[in-house]
């Protein structure tokens, strides 16, 4: 069965001078996606309060959240989210959780760890807490609970080159995973890596702000030494062909000008080819 793309242009989860643009960047992608195996979810049209939540525009990411999970549950088979920054991966990442029983990983590739909470947080921005929230902890309405929540010890991070105190101390506490940008580059470390979580199946997220400037202008936030798109693309692939891919999305494209996203968008199609690809598995005996 073909993917489904949901596609949630979401800028509030940054606080970039540039955040709109992240609306942008997946308005972008949306362009070259097939109309027919697409959604698009409705951004409220206000940046949101914080509702003394300590998550800058709650109201606004509460409401994306709802509405992304309501678009994906119709969704059968493979649904990729296209954001918008990473705060469009918490309802596919919740959806993959449900839909697994609990039997899942998350490749979270990433220049941040995205790790924080509201009280530790030194922006207020969610899209540096939206993994946080995947393991259930943070801002009520935004953090995953229950069968969506996803145990940090099943959480692999890579391509990681900024991280907060705060972070640092969630990930020695709880045992995660942390591959360099570097080891991103080397599929078979990164499967075993995820092979070493017990799980059988995985969710895949990319920021683009994993790969090296190099390789993408369209970046809100670009960080030296990172991934090459084509070391980029190969692990993916080598993830999808390993393990079912309960999941996906990808986030962080935010072009200056149209134009500028045209340069952009063939390396962004190569990562969604990767992540949406069908893969022909041997049928149980």
């Amino acid at each position: 069965m073909p993917a489904t793309f949901v596609v949630v242009p979401v800028w509030q989860g940054s606080v970039s001078a540039r955040a709109m643009s992240h609306a942008d960047g997946a308005d972008a992608i949306r362009g070259d996606l097939p109309a027919a195996a697409t959604v698009v979810v409705e951004v409220p049209a206000e940046a949101g309060e914080s509702l003394d939540t300590g998550v800058r525009r709650y109201s606004a990411l509460q409401r994306m959240r709802e509405r992304t999970a309501q678009a994906l549950d119709p969704v059968d088979g493979l649904a990729v989210v296209v954001g918008g920054d990473c705060s469009a991966a918490i309802a596919g990442v919740g959806r993959a959780a449900r839909r697994t029983g609990g039997d899942l990983a998350v490749l979270w590739l990433d220049a941040h760890p995205d790790l924080n909470t509201p009280d530790s947080s030194p922006s207020g921005a969610f899209g540096g807490m939206v993994l946080r929230a995947v393991a259930g902890e943070g801002a009520d309405g935004l953090r995953l609970e229950g069968d969506e929540r996803v145990d940090p010890a099943r959480i692999v991070l890579g391509g990681i080159r900024a991280m907060d105190d705060a972070e640092q101390e969630f990930i020695d506490a709880h045992g995660v995973t942390v591959l360099a940008a570097a080891q991103v580059g080397d599929p078979v470390g990164v499967i075993a890596a995820l092979e070493a979580t017990g799980a059988s199946n995985v969710y895949v997220h990319v920021d683009l702000d994993v790969l090296d400037p190099s390789a993408l202008a369209g970046l809100s936030y670009p960080m030296p030494f990172g991934v090459s798109a084509a070391d980029l693309v190969q692990s993916v692939r080598s993830v999808v062909e390993r393990f079912p891919l309960a999941g996906a999305s990808i986030a962080g494209f935010a072009p200056r000008t149209p134009e500028a996203a045209e340069d952009d968008l063939p390396t962004i199609l190569r990562l969604v080819g990767a992540l949406s690809a069908p893969v022909a598995r041997p049928e149980a005996d």
